[in-house]
């Protein structure tokens, strides 16, 4: 039998080494950080997003418990809490430790945590290609870094940027707060990733047959519609996600992009398709 006092020199010992092997165990549970105002981080400084801007951007872009929404450097997380308590599937992608840490904290406290998720992660280096609505609030060089990722996107996506634009890529709606806002920070804009149609389209369709040539630009494009010896200038060509409308000799044509396939009806309800052409 091992005497009391060795037992009790044993059994610390046993603790120590434990705790040696699991340093987490061994220091006392802390609170994050509450992050300051301008600090600096990987690609950006840390300024939170008014919760009545956050609120607008959700609405711009219709969020839905169907949707999975993504909040690209997402800071203390409230875009990504807000997009969870309408029932959406929210994910939080944030370099910085300590706000990931507030963030999950915050999801618990706010119940939930079921819904919303935060990593630490470079959104550079990161897939977030699942996302049917993405969340930006970082300055206009870090959007047109991201831009070319984010219109590889399915069609149809949603992005909303509180204030900051992307350059070439106008949005496709905005709006603004009335109340609750200072100077700064008190737009929302809303882009949908187009469909990709540049470059030749075969008409498979009676009279239309031809050929069709698209040169996109965004959710914009222009072209010609080419049969025989005919060529007639396309106009007013706009996309919105997979949905396409333009007019050419006087036809307005409305369609939906499925791949390779444009199959859509004329203002007169003539049934038409295209092609991608080799």
């Amino acid at each position: 039998m091992i005497a009391p006092r060795f037992a009790r020199v044993a059994a610390a010992l046993f603790v120590f080494a434990f705790l040696m092997q699991h340093p987490a165990l061994a220091e006392p549970a802390t609170a994050p950080a509450k992050p300051l105002v301008g600090q600096q981080g990987k690609d950006a400084i840390w300024v939170p997003t008014p919760n009545a801007l956050i609120e607008l951007m959700l609405d711009l872009a219709k969020v839905t418990p169907q949707d999975r929404v993504v909040d690209l450097g997402s800071g203390d997380g409230r875009a990504v809490i807000a997009a969870a308590k309408r029932g959406a599937t929210a994910r939080g992608i944030e370099y910085d430790a300590n706000l990931v840490a507030l963030s999950k904290a915050s999801a618990e406290r706010e119940g939930v945590s079921d819904k919303a998720r935060f990593e630490r992660a470079d959104m550079f280096a990161t897939d977030f290609s699942d996302a049917s609505v993405v969340v930006l609030f970082l300055l206009p060089d870090l959007n047109l870094k991201l831009r070319p990722s984010i219109l590889r996107m399915k069609p149809g996506t949603r992005v909303v940027s509180n204030t900051f634009e992307m350059g070439g890529w106008l949005p496709d709606k905005s709006a603004s707060l009335r109340e609750e806002c200072d100077f700064f920070f008190c737009k929302a804009l809303l882009w949908i990733v187009p469909a990709r149609i540049d470059g030749a389209w075969v008409l498979e369709t009676g009279d239309l047959a031809g050929t069709l040539s698209f040169k996109q630009e965004f959710q914009t494009f222009t072209g010609a519609l080419t049969n025989g010896d005919t060529v007639t200038p396309v106009t007013d060509g706009k996309l919105t996600g997979d949905s396409l409308g333009f007019s050419a000799g006087g036809t307005a044509f409305a369609g939906r992009v499925r791949g390779d396939m444009i199959e859509g009806t004329t203002l007169s309800g003539a049934v038409w398709k295209a092609k991608r052409a080799n």
